[in-house]
Formats: structure tokens, C-alpha cells, sequence
């Protein structure tokens, strides 16, 4: 037998063990996507959209939710500050705040919660009505931030239902180092300010006037050349 027929045969056998085998990876996979055979979990609620009409929301909430809305051609590109609003309402993402905003955005609940699981500002779980978020991240990491929220922490340890926490990033690093308080972008911030940031949540007015990224007046203070 030449040489070319003895390689044509083995090339052959091998040919012929390469599809036995790919025939036996195949027939050890599954036909269709896995847990196919679990039952569907009667107990949970089913995936409605709650209707408006059957669904007590305050009249602001429905009027502010609706404005979001009619400022995007898809109205589910408006979850995020309808979402907001609502917990701006009720102090965090309540089932009955869910509740609402999917009655007015016609969604489900359960869509509403997918996406308020996914952001930090969204919360789920009852938290203070008062939130302190201070930017710890690259920018105001760099400018000395740590020490600003400890600073801020330490001045408002004894205050009653507010939050007061370490924030990855709040995307205003040209205002570092800063922080949101009851959604207000403040900055930049030294540990001097600590007292008067409490003392504003306290009294419930703006803190630090002039300073905030929405004021027409806003300034960098002087620091002295530090």
C-alpha cells in the first residue's frame, strides 16, 4: 500500500472518530434552556401594570411623573425621575410608591424594582428622609474628601433620621470635593463646612448658599491660599 493511501485511510478514521465523538458531546446537551422543568412559583404576585384608576396617588406625584414623561418620545426613558419623585414623596421606594409610579408610567412593579435595585440613590429599604451623600471617589478622593465626610459625620452623628454615607461617584468632579445633600450638589467642600451643612438639614433650609451647582450666584470660597 503507498504512503498517500495509508495517510488517506488514517485521515479517514480519524474523520470517522472526530464525528462519533462530536455526536456524543451533542447528545449529553440539553434541547432546551435549563429549569424548563420547574414549576412557575404560583405564590408570587403576577406581573400586572395596576391601573390609575384603582390606585391612590397623590395629585403632585401623578402631575410630576406625568411631566417627566411627555419629555421623552418613550415613556419608560422617564423611570429614573418619576422614580425619584416618588421617593422624594414617601422617603424611599415603598411598594405603594412603586405602586403608583407604575400605574402612572402603565408598567409593572417589578420592572419599576429592576431598575431602583440597580442605582444607589434609588432606595428600596426605609432610610432617613434626609440624605447626605459625600463623593469619595478619584476627583474628590484626590481633594481631601475622606476627611470632609468624616468631618460631616462625626458633626451629625446625633441627627435623627438622616443618612449620612460614602458616595462612589455624583459625576460634578469640577465642583471636588462635594456632596449632594437632600439632592443639592454642594461644593468644593473643606472640613469647616461640616457644621454648617448639619445646622441647615437641622433647621431644614439649603445649606451653604451661593455654593450649591444650580446657584446663579455660585462661588469657590476663599481658603486662604491653602
Amino acid at each position: 500500500m503507498s504512503r498517500d493511501a495509508s495517510l488517506s485511510r488514517d485521515e479517514a478514521l480519524r474523520g470517522d472518530r472526530t464525528i462519533a465523538s462530536a455526536r456524543n458531546v451533542a447528545s449529553t446537551k440539553p434541547s432546551v434552556g435549563s429549569g424548563w422543568d420547574r414549576p412557575a412559583d404560583l405564590t408570587k404576585d403576577p406581573a400586572i401594570v395596576p391601573q390609575l384608576a384603582e390606585t391612590p396617588v397623590p395629585e403632585h406625584l401623578r402631575v410630576e411623573i406625568e411631566g417627566y414623561m411627555a419629555r421623552y418620545p418613550e415613556r419608560r426613558s422617564a423611570v429614573i425621575p418619576a422614580l425619584h419623585a416618588a421617593q422624594r414623596v414617601h422617603g424611599w421606594c415603598s411598594p405603594e410608591a412603586m405602586r403608583q409610579v407604575a400605574a402612572v408610567m402603565r408598567v409593572t412593579p417589578a420592572y419599576l424594582s429592576s431598575i431602583a435595585s440597580f442605582y444607589d440613590m434609588l432606595n428600596e429599604e426605609p432610610v432617613g428622609r434626609h440624605a447626605i451623600y459625600v463623593c469619595t471617589s478619584v476627583a474628590c478622593h484626590l481633594s481631601d474628601a475622606k476627611r470632609v465626610f468624616d468631618a460631616i459625620a462625626e458633626a451629625g452623628a446625633d441627627l435623627e433620621d438622616t443618612q449620612i454615607r460614602e458616595f462612589e461617584c455624583l459625576g460634578a468632579c469640577d465642583m471636588a470635593p462635594m456632596a449632594s445633600v437632600d439632592g443639592r450638589y454642594i461644593g468644593p467642600l473643606d472640613v469647616s463646612d461640616a457644621h454648617e451643612i448639619i445646622a441647615a438639614v437641622r433647621e431644614g433650609r439649603a445649606p451653604l448658599p451661593g455654593r450649591g451647582l444650580e446657584d446663579s450666584d455660585q462661588r469657590v470660597p476663599d481658603r486662604g491660599g491653602a
